[in-house]
């Protein structure tokens, strides 16, 4: 099942036509799936579960760039035949379409409302780091955590609700911060009515203040 509130989802008509064009394959959770640095030979089209994107420094500290579900993909660099920028890696037991670099290129060829989508989601996700970087040099830890909490909430029913599952440290490595400093504004965050957190889910009761 696909999910359609996300710009970057295929639509089911995509999905069926790229599903022809490679192989099926599963992984276990916690799998890496791609590795930054590796040769790009191929686009993976996620059919279920959810993978995050990060990359990581020699010592093992690593920063999440961000997580993808089905009907969503990675790999589109594969287009330059450059290596992998980042890295993938399940967060639950998944299953791919595996499409080889020849046969994307065969595949955009014939299909050039797809081939737009990707150009458009490309800028979409060259406009995020944009932005990313951005906070990472001007926001203090507190804005850069309030940022990721609004970006992430959905409505649910008149609510905001982060329907992902985050931990301390999920949170923490997609804001370059420590775990502990996040414990202490997500607590912080709870006193003051600003959210509430049940299973790890958080609910957003309203927007957090532009400072702390």
């Amino acid at each position: 099942m696909t999910d359609q509130s996300r710009p970057d989802s295929l639509t089911g008509a995509e999905l069926r036509a790229l599903s022809g064009q490679g192989a099926i394959k599963s992984f276990q959770k916690h799998t890496v799936i791609v590795s930054e640095g590796d040769e790009t030979d191929s686009l993976y089209v996620i059919l279920s579960g959810r993978v995050k994107v990060f990359v990581a420094d020699e010592s093992g500290k690593e920063v999440v760039l961000g997580t993808q579900g089905a009907g969503e993909y990675f790999g589109e660099m594969v287009l330059d035949g450059g290596p992998r920028s980042a890295s993938v890696m399940t967060m639950e037991p998944s299953r791919f379409v595996i499409i080889p670099k020849h046969k994307v290129r065969d595949f955009l060829r014939g299909q050039p409302d797809f081939a737009i989508r990707l150009i458009e989601m490309l800028i979409r996700r060259s406009r995020a780091l944009t932005v990313s970087v951005k906070s990472l040099a001007l926001m203090d830890v507190y804005g850069r955590v309030a940022r990721l909490l609004l970006e992430l909430a959905e409505d649910d029913r008149g609510k905001l609700v982060i329907r992902e599952k985050l931990t301390q440290q999920d949170i923490a490595s997609r804001v370059g911060a420590s775990r502990e400093m996040v414990s202490k504004i997500l607590k912080d965050l709870a006193s003051g009515g600003y959210l509430s957190i049940t299973q790890k889910r958080i609910t957003i009761h309203k927007a957090p203040p532009p400072h702390w």
